[in-house]
């Protein structure tokens, strides 16, 4: 019965152009930096998780390409998420919420101004059976490589876990550290957030921190200058987007799947 349902929520799943479902039973979930998932959904019992493979538009050096082809899949993802939440309730008769991939965020000190999620979606995508870690502390997929996105259903339909991946994906090859400009990888098991931000994300919150408190304290004449400057327009927008990348070679530069 189980299986069948899973079938079921995968079929339709696939059907959309997700590339991959796995599927998580709440207590295989071990995030320990990110909240419990009942204060989310109480009644949730199932993480149903889907993998969207990033296309060849991350390997490009024009960073307005590879960024164009990130909003993209956003939105697919997004699409994506509420059709299957909808099928569940609808068809399956069961409660399912989605989550955040990305924005919005907890902005506050207890999530270190949003670099803790509400959900971790690697995590989940690793209790889901759908990968397990590499030295750029991505999640490797056996068939997409580090090229992929995951998003997740909460649900309250009780569904056991898919089997976790036990091969060791990562060949260890350390081309993602070589190639870190940001220097965020260095220390194995940990990214630096702040190192990667700061290279990955140059318009980023800190700039604009940055670039207001400079304004505050020029003269008016300056402040002119600094309105009509090619840097306020970056900020306004890399503000407008929400997160503009310009790095994207830990997911790009792996030769896992390709």
């Amino acid at each position: 019965m189980n299986e069948d349902v899973k079938q079921k929520i995968r079929d339709f799943a696939l059907d959309q152009g997700i590339d991959d479902v796995g599927f998580a039973a709440v207590a295989d979930y071990n995030s320990p930096l990110t909240p419990a998932l009942e204060t989310i959904f109480p009644q949730v019992k199932t993480l149903i998780v889907m993998a969207y493979r990033e296309g060849s538009h991350c390997e490009s050096q024009n960073m307005r390409v590879a960024m164009n082809g990130r909003l993209g899949i956003m939105e697919f993802i997004k699409s994506c998420d509420h059709k299957v939440a909808n099928f569940l309730e609808r068809k399956i008769g069961v409660k399912a919420m989605v989550t955040p991939t990305s924005y919005p965020l907890n902005i506050s000190p207890e999530t270190k101004y949003g670099l803790l999620a509400d959900i971790s979606q690697r995590h989940a995508a690793i209790a889901a059976g759908l990968g397990n870690w590499g030295r750029n502390n991505l999640v490797i997929h056996p068939k997409l490589g580090a090229q992929v996105l995951f998003s997740t259903i909460l649900s309250e339909i009780d569904l056991p876990s898919d089997p976790a991946v036990t091969e060791e994906l990562c060949n260890r090859c350390n081309v993602c550290v070589e190639n870190c400009e940001g220097g965020a990888l260095n220390e194995e098991g940990k990214t630096d957030q702040m190192k990667c931000l700061a290279h990955s994300q140059p318009y980023g919150t800190g700039a604009n921190i940055r670039f207001w408190t400079r304004f505050i304290d020029s003269t008016p004449e300056d402040q002119k200058k600094m309105m009509r400057s090619v840097e306020y327009r970056r900020l306004y927008q890399a503000s407008y987007i929400g997160l503009q990348y310009h790095c994207f070679k830990c997911f790009a530069m792996c030769p896992v799947g390709k």
